[in-house]
Parts: structure tokens; sequence; C-alpha cells
């Protein structure tokens, strides 16, 4: 399996986008997955179920910190960026399309799409 199916397999079995995302990249952070569930806990649903910035981005842009030290948000616009061009939109009402009722991508796709740019 790879990292996109292993992160997705995660948010079938009880995570949130943020944690899927996170937790996929767990050995590389060397942090262990108890923990990475406790820091994406708040990220469901779009930033605690309020329908703001995708849980999966989010994961994105914490994992690439944690890779890389970041101690800025230097690189989170070129992820955001990234993910909005490859999802359609960064906030999870646009993206499943709560007010338009037109979903732009789903969850699966956004936790995989997340983890394609973190791979990048």
């Amino acid at each position: 399996m790879n990292k996109e199916d292993i992160a997705v397999n995660y948010k079938h079995n009880g995570c949130n986008c943020c944690q899927a995302v996170l937790l996929s990249f767990s050995d590389e952070l060397g942090i262990n997955k108890d923990t990475l569930k406790i820091l994406g806990a708040g990220f469901g649903a779009g930033m605690g179920c309020m329908k703001a910035n995708c849980g999966a981005l989010i994961g994105a842009v914490m994992v690439d910190d944690l890779m890389n030290k970041r101690r800025n948000s230097s690189s989170s616009r070129n992820i955001l960026s990234h993910f909005e061009s490859m999802c359609g939109a960064i906030k999870c009402a646009d993206l499943k399309g709560i007010e338009t009722g037109r979903m732009l991508c789903s969850c699966d796709d956004c936790v995989r799409n997340a983890v394609r740019i973190i791979n990048k």
C-alpha cells in the first residue's frame, strides 16, 4: 500500500482528515501515532467542525513544518496553492459543496492530494 492509500485507510478507520495525513507520516516524523492523533483532533470537518480550512490541508502544513523543522509559515502558502489547484478550494464547506450542492473534492481525494503535495 502506498502512503496515499495508508492515509485514506486511516480516514476510513476513525481518523479525521488531518489525523489521517499526520499518521501516514508518523515514521518519517519520529512522533508516535497517539501524539499525532491528539495533535490533529481539533481539525476535523474543517477545523473544529466549523467548515473552515480543510483538515487534510492543515495536516499537510503540519507535516511539512515538522519534517523541515520550520518555525514560520514560509512554505504554507505554496502548500495551500498546490492544494487549491488540485482540489478546487481550501475550505471544507466549499470542497463539500455545502452551500452550492456541488462537491469539488471528496475527503478521500483531499487526503490523497495532501499526501501527494508532501511527497513532492
